[in-house]
């Protein structure tokens, strides 16, 4: 028999990006290590699903809801790998943007709904979708941004609430606003809010939604280059603070008035990963050379607390590295220990107190790299890489190194862990891993 405190950990949800509280952690869940997709073995169920996404599924009670983007072309196709170029996808065809719900137990699709459909407002990178930002939901409404094609919130049966424009939106090159890549920052939702970050060529700003609605409540407009990191809710003990990751400053609001607290610089002119935090310590690092910086920031910050030449802290920055910050992949805190995973498979390890690094490894894979983040569950933690290839590791001060597990498609979006199980979303198909019922 299931012990109540267990069960009740097992039924935890995963409602936005990197689950509870943006972490990529949820425990008690007994993941199996290993899986085989040929054979079955520990795979509840697959379902194909139309169209091309690097959004990540989330997860609340008996539902998964995932979105996509189908190309009236046919089935496409992006460019994985570890590359430099710029260049745009050539798909500008009719699409139709979708919000799938699926029933975690069987994988069957309990409702989809089209959100938009036509040519694309947007160009996206040819390693990108058109649909990368992952939905969030709070357990009444389902909210899906898709880019220059809208924010569009849903009761849980499928209902459409409300839908909002805010225009087209031009994220690229930061120094070249010919290349346009595509959006890929995801909704969070704070109370009755729906948050966005927004940094775009031409403007930039972040915005509360009312979740009721879609009004603004409010938008604080800042001077930034394009990013495309999710911001975090931290709950510090000295009021909540909204954490966003961008080329110009990490920065620090109020989510009830958007009202901005605190700035770190230098960030890297390319910022993607999720700011991640445990207790009163937040992470946040970017990957581009040559700021390519990771920083523990203390919760509680006013006004501008970036290190002086020659500095690795002060009152409020905890400790510092330059160098090493993750390019896409958000940092895992676990168990006490940061992990920072770059797309070459570089798993770097540090005390989350200290900042000392524990060690340094490159995850033995070969092919294309990694995008998707790093999630722990029950002392391992499981790397999802480009080429569909999910590695396990043990969790702790000393790399080892569990097992690899082939799901035999690309794999560019995040896991999401619930209800025993882990839902990945691969190139064509949505797995549920998870041990016998």
């Amino acid at each position: 028999m299931i012990p109540a405190t267990l069960f009740l950990l097992l039924l935890t949800d995963w409602s936005t990006f990197r689950g509870p509280d943006h972490s990529g952690v949820a425990d008690n869940q007994h993941i199996p290590a290993a899986w085989n997709v040929a054979t079955k073995e520990n795979i509840r169920w697959s379902t194909e699903i139309p169209g091309l996404a690097h959004s990540s599924p989330i997860v609340w009670g008996d539902r998964v809801f995932v979105t996509t983007a189908i190309s009236s072309r046919g089935r496409e196709t992006f460019k994985p790998g570890l590359y430099g170029e710029g260049d745009a996808s050539d798909d500008r065809s009719s699409h139709q943007w979708r919000v799938y719900a699926f029933d975690s137990k069987t994988g069957r699709i309990v409702w989809d709904r089209t959100a938009f459909e036509g040519e694309p407002r947007e160009k996206r990178h040819m390693k990108s979708t058109y649909a990368s930002a992952t939905p969030a939901t709070d357990g009444r409404y389902v909210v899906a941004w898709f880019g220059s094609q809208g924010v569009y919130a849903y009761d849980m049966n499928g209902a459409l609430v409300w839908k909002r424009d805010i225009g087209r939106l031009n994220v690229g090159a930061y120094d070249d606003k010919s290349y346009e890549w595509g959006t890929a920052s995801s909704p969070i939702i704070y109370k009755d809010t729906v948050i966005i970050q927004v940094d775009t060529q031409e403007e930039c700003y972040v915005m509360a939604m009312n979740i009721k609605n879609g009004e603004t409540v409010w938008k604080t407009p800042r001077t930034e280059l394009p990013s495309w990191s999710t911001p975090a809710i931290v709950p510090a003990k000295s009021g909540v603070e909204l954490v966003t990751n961008a080329p110009r400053a990490i920065r620090g609001y109020d989510p009830a008035t958007g009202k901005e607290l605190w700035s770190l610089k230098p960030s890297s002119n390319i910022t993607a990963p999720t700011p991640v935090f445990s207790g009163d310590v937040i992470i946040v690092g970017s990957g581009r050379r040559p700021e390519k910086p990771l920083y523990a920031i203390r919760t509680g910050a006013r006004g501008d607390i970036s290190l002086k030449p020659g500095e690795t802290s002060n009152d409020h920055v905890v400790w510092a590295h330059q160098g090493s910050g993750p390019y896409m992949p958000s940092p895992l805190i676990y168990q006490g220990l940061v992990y920072a995973l770059e797309n070459n498979g570089v798993l770097t390890c540090y005390d989350l107190a200290t900042g000392a690094e524990k060690y340094k490894e490159r995850i033995p894979h070969q092919g294309s790299g990694f995008s998707g983040s790093p999630v722990a569950s029950d002392g391992r933690i499981f790397l999802p890489s480009e080429d569909g290839d999910v590695f396990v590791i043990r969790s702790g001060a000393k790399f080892e190194l569990l097992g690899k597990n082939s799901l035999g498609e690309l794999l560019m979006s995040t896991p999401a862990i619930s209800n025993g199980m882990m839902f990945i979303r691969a190139e064509h198909h949505l797995f549920a891993v998870g041990g016998k019922n």
